[in-house]
């Protein structure tokens, strides 16, 4: 499902219980075993196609992807402004200018107040001033930060937005926040006070601020008075024009950038789901016959067949399985044999949700909008945030349910009226250890939590503005718990593939297929063989981690080609 790019895909923030920025700054979300795991080949060969192709991004406005929007707000791949941006930009400020000095009707936002205030009209001499409060009244937000990368998205993402040339800002403005992302420059932005509509005002306001001097930004891993860190970045402070505030604050970016970088851990996860339950399958001597092309094909939903090949390919050439093949075991449960469908609508949902979020990455979402070949400023409501918070919402409940089916196999692995002769928690001397039974529980804890975080934050609204904006999405909601959703999952995912290649190696000396065989190597490499009882929480974060890099898929496609 995910789809190749030109940068590699790199480490991100583990979990949505934020960095502690005043420690770490701006590379926080490194945990420490990141940092301490032992290199691998695969780290290797990551770092190798780093130095080979990462290179500039030239923003259009028309063409940036998900792998793009990782690129740069992971690995900070750096990025520039295609000539052609330059041209529209300035188009559209010709029609801006315009209305600031030529023109008597009100334009919102350009010589109005905002929201309730759309009635009162701003003489021309305080149309700056007016974009200035703009950002300072706006910035309220509250509690712990975003997260580094979600910040570096968001910046990708307005200045890729503005560079569409649809808001009618200058260059300047553009060319600014790229020269943030390239040198290093983190806007300090609090998570909470966006309702999503009029886009995220709060947060883009705090993105927005040091722009011009003001706010508070991190750089070089100091947290520092807007000002300061434009100077300590060699950067000047930009006196804004017409329009140019309410241009940076009118948006959905935040809600964008938990959804681009959400779908790309999404879909390492679908992959990992499908890893994890060939691996369970060996380890319970479970049946591959429902993993059969045939059986697909008569029910042919897209993402079932893609599981269910993937599977399939996982168990060639098991030992395991040609041993029980004649066992008198009529059908699995059906964490294992109805894994295909179950994974299969967490990836047709997923797909229903990089559908909507690629198609806002590229999106005009300002208001009011410069239709340059109609002459027009027009009024509108691109901004609201309804398509991204239900994409949101959906990418939480498809892997919150991938968490859901691991841990039930998880249950039969350590059980042992389920899991088919296997030692009870998967210890050999049980008692004295006490092997899995406690990630067991960890797993159904972050499972639980899950189905609390999966209820939609877009079925909310709160009016706002008096009334004037009497509909908002509660998208920024909606991605702050997907992100956490995300996290819980690939500690669950993590806990089936340990328990997973334990039960495996039980079964020695037969040998599960190929695909299990490279997942059990890579595994090993990152948690050695539960023999006596020890702390298991760094295991499961190192694996956990892999997870979300990417490893554990890389590893097996290494071996048996690109998983589907």
């Amino acid at each position: 499902m995910e789809k190749p790019s030109r940068f590699r895909h790199g480490p991100v923030t583990d979990t949505c219980a934020f960095p502690d920025y005043d420690r770490l700054g701006e590379e926080a979300g490194r945990t420490e075993l990141q940092d301490q795991r032992d290199p691998s080949p695969v780290d290797d060969r990551r770092r190798d196609r780093l130095g080979r192709v990462i290179e500039s991004r030239a923003l259009t406005g028309e063409d940036l992807g998900l792998a793009d929007v990782w690129a740069v707000a992971v690995d900070h791949a750096p990025v520039g402004i295609a000539d052609s941006t330059r041209e529209r930009m300035a188009a559209a400020r010709a029609i801006v200018e315009q209305a600031v000095h030529g023109s008597q009707e009100h334009t919102y936002g350009v010589n109005t107040g905002f929201g309730r205030f759309v009635s009162r009209a701003i003489p021309e001499e305080l149309t700056e001033e007016l974009q200035l409060r703009l950002l300072r009244s706006h910035a309220c937000g509250v509690g712990e930060p975003y997260p580094p990368e979600i910040v570096r998205a968001a910046l990708v993402l307005r200045a890729n937005a503005l560079a569409k040339g649809y808001s009618g800002a200058r260059t300047v403005i553009v060319e600014q926040l790229v020269e943030f992302l390239n040198r290093g420059l983190l806007p300090y932005v609090p998570s909470r006070g966006s309702v999503g509509a009029s886009g995220d005002l709060a947060p883009l306001a705090h993105l927005a601020l040091p722009l011009i001097g003001e706010g508070e930004a991190w750089f070089e891993g100091g947290r520092l008075p807007g000002a300061d860190a434009l100077a300590a970045a060699g950067l000047e402070p930009i006196r804004l024009q017409a329009k140019e505030g309410l241009s940076l604050v009118n948006g959905t970016q935040f809600m964008a950038a938990f959804g681009a970088l959400g779908l790309i851990r999404a879909q390492r996860l679908s992959k990992t789901a499908d890893i994890a339950c060939a691996v369970s399958l060996e380890a319970l001597q479970g049946s591959r016959t429902s993993f059969i092309p045939s059986i697909h094909e008569a029910r042919p939903l897209r993402g079932q067949g893609a599981s269910a090949a993937n599977v399939l390919r996982l168990l060639d050439d098991s030992a395991i399985n040609e041993a029980h093949r004649w066992c008198d075991k009529v059908q699995d449960a059906y964490s294992l044999r109805c894994a295909p469908q179950v994974h299969g609508a967490s990836r047709d949902l997923l797909d229903y949700a990089a559908y909507t979020v690629e198609t806002e990455l590229n999106s005009a979402t300002d208001n009011p909008l410069v239709l340059v070949e109609d002459g027009l400023l027009v009024s509108n409501g691109n901004f609201h945030g309804q398509p991204l918070a239900f994409a949101l919402d959906a990418l939480a409940m498809a892997v919150a349910e991938l968490a859901d089916i691991s841990e039930r196999r998880v249950e039969r692995l350590v059980n042992p009226s389920l899991s088919g002769g296997l030692p009870a928690f998967l210890t050999g001397d049980g008692g004295l250890n006490s092997g899995f039974m406690i990630p067991q529980y960890v797993a159904a804890s972050l499972v639980s939590e899950n189905k609390v975080l999966a209820h939609p934050a877009s079925v909310d609204s709160i009016p706002t503005s008096a009334g004037q904006e009497d509909h908002v999405s509660m998208g920024n909601a909606a991605g702050l718990k997907a992100w956490q959703v995300l996290a819980n999952a690939e500690r669950v995912l993590a806990i089936e593939l340990l328990a997973g290649v334990q039960g495996v190696e039980f079964l020695a000396p037969l040998q599960p297929g190929r695909g299990v065989r490279a997942a059990r190597e890579r595994i090993r490499a990152l948690s050695p063989r539960l023999r006596d009882d020890r702390q298991l929480s760094g295991d499961i974060e190192a694996v956990a981690a892999a997870i979300r890099q990417g490893e554990i898929a890389e590893a097996v496609e290494a071996e048996v080609g690109e998983l589907r």
